[in-house]
């Protein structure tokens, strides 16, 4: 039996998850503002909440097509927030749209999702070799810094603890524990 970052449930989605997505360095444009959208939505929730949902985010939302959920307007939005298969929070689904505006805003600029993020890390992953979960922390002056640039950008939700899990999730930093077999997969 493999042994995980103890997060990490028996929940097979889950374990899917942690397995082949977690902490994977993501160049993707779509696949980095899918991310940071849905680690928005997943403010004050449990991430396996968002990912039971992903599916459904992304037929709700056109596949983070950020073209489109630009385009959205009052009725699109009060048609989402009947939709069971989301979270029904009007904030977290105007700051979809919002983050797409803002999104393409910086495409507009000349300036990329994949280069902005990895820039503050210099194109590396940040290798941290944490023993126990209770060492890893909410967020760090480097989330703080791509929270304040996202802000600068007109983004919402996008906090320092958000940005911190957000880097944790497309590989920024290296955040499996050291006992968890991704741990040294992903060095």
């Amino acid at each position: 039996m493999k042994k995980r970052c103890g997060w990490c449930t028996d929940n097979s989605l889950y374990q899917e998850y942690h397995d082949k997505e977690w902490g994977v360095p993501l160049h993707n444009e779509r696949e980095l503002f899918e991310f940071l959208c849905l680690e928005g939505a997943q403010a004050g929730l449990s991430w396996i909440t968002i990912l039971k949902k992903r599916e459904n985010y992304r037929q709700a939302f056109d596949y983070f097509d950020a073209e489109k959920i630009a385009l959205y307007n009052d009725t699109k939005i009060s048609t989402l927030l009947q939709d069971t298969g989301i979270v029904r929070n009007k904030l977290k689904v105007n700051a979809f749209v919002n983050n797409a505006r803002c999104y393409l805003a910086m495409l507009e600029k000349g300036e990329t999702l994949d280069e902005l993020l990895w820039s503050l890390v210099d194109g590396k992953v940040i290798q941290n070799n944490w023993k126990r979960l209770v060492d890893i922390p909410p967020s760090t002056p480097l989330s703080d810094l791509l929270c304040k640039e996202l802000k600068q950008r007109g983004f919402t939700f996008v906090g320092g603890t958000i940005c911190y899990a957000f880097m944790q999730a497309i590989g920024m930093v290296n955040d499996h524990t050291t006992d968890c077999f991704r741990h040294q997969e992903l060095r």
